[in-house]
């Protein structure tokens, strides 16, 4: 993929990036460093991930941040966010391999472009035999042992 802002071609107001649209490799963690990308873009919708923390901010009269409310522990579930007009938004999706929010379930999203929502998506995999092929590749040991906390 080339370095972002990537806008859609059929929706010019989503873009996708790797950390922000300011920046690839800046971290969006908090309300504060959403801000000024939130401000200095033209999308309306930004879809970042880097951090691997599900969830986003958005900025319309008031700015905040938000995560998905999940119910179980270990089962495949979704949550949904009503995109609001005149409001943008920057949304990470999660991450599939290596989730950073305390969840080990596979994150993802999708975005449906006529209903304007957000599907927040959690599904659980055979963790064990993912952290065997992760020490099978020789890859560094902590890569493994974290899925499972989620950090």
């Amino acid at each position: 993929m080339p370095q972002g802002p990537v806008a859609l071609k059929d929706h010019p107001q989503v873009q996708l990036v790797h950390g922000s649209p300011l920046d690839e490799d800046e971290y969006v963690v908090s309300l504060g460093d959403a801000l000024t990308p939130l401000m200095a873009s033209s999308a309306l919708i930004t879809f970042f991930g880097h951090t691997h923390l599900q969830g986003g901010f958005f900025l319309n009269d008031s700015a905040d941040g938000f995560r998905p409310e999940y119910r179980t522990v270990g089962q495949a579930e979704s949550a949904c966010l009503q995109l609001k007009p005149d409001t943008r938004y920057m949304i990470n999706p999660g991450s599939v391999g290596q989730p950073r929010d305390g969840d080990w379930r596979a994150a993802s999203a999708l975005f449906d472009t006529e209903t304007q929502i957000v599907h927040f998506l959690r599904a659980p995999y055979n963790l064990k035999a993912a952290q065997d092929r992760i020490f099978d590749a020789n890859l560094p040991a902590r890569l493994a042992t974290r899925l499972a906390a989620g950090r």
